[in-house]
C-alpha cells in the first residue's frame, strides 16, 4: 500500500468541496490500495456524515452509509433486497460495509486485481487476458472485446429488478438517476464502469412504493455455501392474481457485465399462468444474445435454472 493523506470532513458539503477518494465501510477500497491496485493519494473517511436512515413510509428510503447488516434485518426491507443483503458476505462485513459503497464495488476478476497482468478496466488498452484465460466466473452478457468482468454486487441486482433509483450530490447540486441506468456496458471503455462524475457522492437510495415487491425474492447460486460470489443469481417480483402472473420483474448477477435487467423474461411471464411451464417458457429467453467463453458456457442453462427455481420459491411450487 502507497501511503496517502487521510481526513474526515464534518459536513457533507465539506466532503465535497474536498478532492479525494471517499472512504466508507472500506471492505472494496482498502482491498484494492493492498494490492496497489487503486492508489488515492488523499482519503476522506465519511463515516460521521449525515447520510444514514432507513424510511418506509413511502416506499423504501436508505441513507447510503447505512450498514449493509443493519438494512437487511430491517422489518421494512422488501425480501429480495433483504436476502440479496444476507447472502453477499459475511457477517463481519455485512457489519462494515455501507450500501453506496457496495453498489460502487470493484470487480473480482482475478486479472483486474492483480497488478502484474494487463487489464483494459485498470489500465486501458493493455488488454483482457480472461478472454482467452480463466474465465469460469466471468460474463456471458453485456460483454465486450474490451471486457468480460463480471458485476460483483448482490444487492445491486435486486434493486435494479425492484425500479430503485439513487440520489446524487454534487456542489453543483443533486439528480436522481433510476441504478439500472447508471450503470455501463464496458463496450470500448471499460475503466469507465458508472455514471459517477466526479466529486459526486451517492446520499441515498430509492425503491419506489409497489406493493408486489414484498412477493419477492432473490437467489444466489455459488460454488459454496460459506462467503463466495455469484456464479449466476437471479432477483424476482411477482404480482400474481387468481393463479396468473398479472406483472414481473427480473434481473440476474454473476452472468454480466452490470446488474442485467430481463426485459424478455418479464414480457413472456406476464398474463401466463404461475405454472412450471410458464416459468421454463420465459426463462429460456434469458440467455439470448450470450457470447459464452471457453470455461464458461454452463452461465446459460445456468441462468435459466436460477431463475426458474426463483419463480418456484414464489409460487410455492409453480404448479397449477
Amino acid at each position: 500500500m502507497r501511503p496517502f493523506e487521510l481526513t474526515a470532513p464534518a459536513t457533507v458539503d465539506a466532503a465535497l468541496a474536498t478532492r479525494g477518494t471517499f472512504l466508507a465501510g472500506g471492505t472494496t477500497l482498502v482491498d484494492l490500495m493492498k494490492l496497489n491496485v487503486l492508489t488515492p493519494q488523499h482519503v476522506l473517511d465519511i463515516n460521521e456524515l449525515p447520510l444514514r436512515g432507513i424510511d418506509t413510509s413511502d416506499g423504501l428510503r436508505v441513507g447510503a452509509l447505512e450498514r449493509m447488516a443493519d438494512v437487511a434485518a430491517h422489518p421494512g426491507v422488501y425480501p429480495a433486497i433483504s436476502r440479496a443483503l444476507l447472502l453477499s458476505a459475511s457477517q463481519q462485513l455485512r457489519n462494515m460495509a455501507s450500501i453506496g459503497g457496495n453498489l460502487l464495488q470493484r470487480t473480482r476478476c482475478t486479472y483486474f486485481r492483480d497488478v502484474a497482468t494487463p487489464c483494459n478496466k485498470r489500465e486501458p488498452g493493455s488488454g483482457c487476458p480472461a478472454l482467452a484465460g480463466a474465465n469460469r466466473m466471468h460474463a456471458i452478457l453485456g460483454t465486450s472485446d474490451h471486457c468480460v468482468a463480471t458485476h460483483a454486487s448482490d444487492v445491486a441486482v435486486a434493486l435494479v429488478a425492484l425500479d430503485a433509483e439513487i440520489t446524487l450530490r454534487s456542489e453543483d447540486g443533486e439528480r436522481v438517476v433510476p441504478l439500472a441506468d447508471f450503470y455501463r456496458l464496458p463496450g470500448d471503455t471499460p475503466d469507465v464502469e458508472n455514471d459517477l462524475r466526479s466529486g459526486e457522492l451517492i446520499t441515498e437510495v430509492y425503491v419506489p412504493r409497489k406493493d408486489w415487491a414484498a412477493h419477492s425474492t432473490y437467489v444466489k447460486v455459488r460454488d459454496r455455501q460459506s462467503y463466495e460470489f455469484a456464479l449466476c443469481s437471479a432477483a424476482v417480483a411477482l404480482d400474481v392474481r387468481d393463479g396468473h402472473i398479472a406483472d414481473a420483474r427480473v434481473a440476474a448477477g454473476g452472468v454480466a457485465t452490470v446488474p442485467w435487467r430481463l426485459p424478455a423474461v418479464e414480457d413472456a411471464l406476464r398474463g401466463e399462468p404461475a405454472t412450471l411451464a410458464s416459468f421454463e417458457e420465459a426463462a429460456a429467453k434469458a440467455a439470448d444474445g450470450a457470447k459464452p467463453l471457453s470455461g464458461n458456457a454452463f452461465k446459460g442453462s445456468l441462468l435459466k435454472r436460477t431463475i426458474i427455481r426463483a419463480l418456484i420459491e414464489l409460487t410455492e411450487g409453480g404448479r397449477g
